[in-house]
């Protein structure tokens, strides 16, 4: 049988909640599930999830596919690296070493983005007060300006009647 380990929707309209299942790849994608592996919330504000490890890498042994959305999540987690491991014939030991690794680097890519993002937050609230500080000074001293010359008003030349006919 070929299996699959996608999502399952369960949330209602415009609140979509997922649960990640091994299901028959024939079957329709709400359709009656052969285990269900973990969730994923994509509406809360770190799109949170939580996995079964031990069944995943279970199914995965079993020729069980993941779909695109589950294979972003087992990234995240870290799954796919040790999926990969254990396809090269690691041990045990290897594995937990170079998972421990992968632990410590994705804290500091955490730590990094989170540094970037508070950066750019506060780079763009200086640049929102500088406009403002620039047009309070404006406020406070009139431009100057030079009188404009007046030059006397051209009027049409009046077209004889005779012209017209």
């Amino acid at each position: 049988m070929a299996t699959k380990i996608r999502l399952k929707r369960i949330g209602r309209r415009n609140r979509p909640f997922y649960r990640l299942i091994v299901i028959d790849s024939r079957k329709k994608r709400d359709g009656a599930a052969i285990e269900q592996v973990g969730w994923y919330n994509p509406i809360s504000a770190d799109n949170s999830y939580e996995i079964n490890d031990e069944r995943i890498l279970h199914w995965l042994g079993e020729g069980a596919i993941p779909s695109d959305a589950v294979k972003k999540i087992m990234r995240q987690e870290g799954l796919s690296l040790r999926w990969h491991l254990m396809q090269q014939g690691t041990d045990e030991k290897e594995i937990e070493k170079e998972m421990k690794k992968w632990e410590m680097n994705r804290e500091n890519v955490l730590a990094d983005r989170k540094s970037k993002k508070l950066e750019k937050l506060s780079k763009k609230s200086e640049e929102s007060q500088v406009p403002a500080d620039v047009n309070a000074e404006s406020k406070e001293e009139p431009a100057k300006e030079e009188p404009a010359k007046e030059e006397p008003a051209k009027t049409p030349k009046k077209k004889d009647e005779s012209e017209k006919k």
